[in-house]
């Protein structure tokens, strides 16, 4: 009888756990699902600069390398295994300057050529013009911070588990705009240490 209840209670076992692992995954693939049909979120930090929000995919290896082919052989180039990889992020900036600056004549062997200069803490601009054609040489400078964070589920004013990951990126330059955000989280199980 104890052999019978102790198979019993094994097998109980493994049927619960089998069902736990198979919600896990249900609910990944869910989390993955709602992160590719949500947008970037864009906003402003205390500080006035600009940022965006992105929620976090969870993929496995195999998927990693199905999905995101380019980025897979980018990262093989670096001579990274795929396998050891826990996170990848882009994001993409983008750029624009007004400038306003005075144009100063400039004799150079007989020829006027015509030179401007402006620049502020994130961009600068030197520029000469002349007879038939114009340079330009424009500089910026960019700072992007990133942070990783879980967002708790909610229940009334209690706040457990995991929800979502969330990537947050603000950019120091007020020239810049971020126009595309991406993280993917590698998902791994966790092995059990002997």
């Amino acid at each position: 009888m104890k052999k019978i209840l102790f198979i019993y209670a094994l097998c109980a076992t493994a049927v619960a756990a089998w069902g736990v692992l198979r919600h896990r995954e249900a609910q990944r693939l869910e989390n993955n699902q709602t992160a590719l049909s949500e947008q970037v979120e864009y906003y402003r930090t205390r500080m006035g600069e600009q940022a965006a929000s992105v929620r976090a995919l969870q993929l496995r290896c195999d998927e990693f390398r199905e999905m995101r082919q380019a980025d897979a052989r980018r990262i093989r180039d670096l001579g990274i295994k795929i396998r050891r990889l826990e996170s990848s992020t882009t994001a993409s900036l983008e750029s624009k300057v007004e400038v306003h600056t005075i144009v100063r004549d400039t004799v150079i062997l007989h020829d006027t050529l015509r030179v401007f200069h402006w620049c502020d803490e994130w961009v600068t601009v030197d520029g000469r013009i002349g007879r038939d054609s114009v340079t330009c040489e424009v500089t910026s400078i960019d700072t992007l911070r990133q942070v990783v964070h879980r967002v708790p589920r909610r229940f009334l004013f209690i706040r457990y588990g995991t929800k979502a990951i969330r990537q947050e990126i603000v950019s120091s330059n007020p020239h810049s705009r971020i126009v595309y955000a991406d993280y993917i989280e590698l998902y791994k199980r966790r092995k059990r240490k002997n």
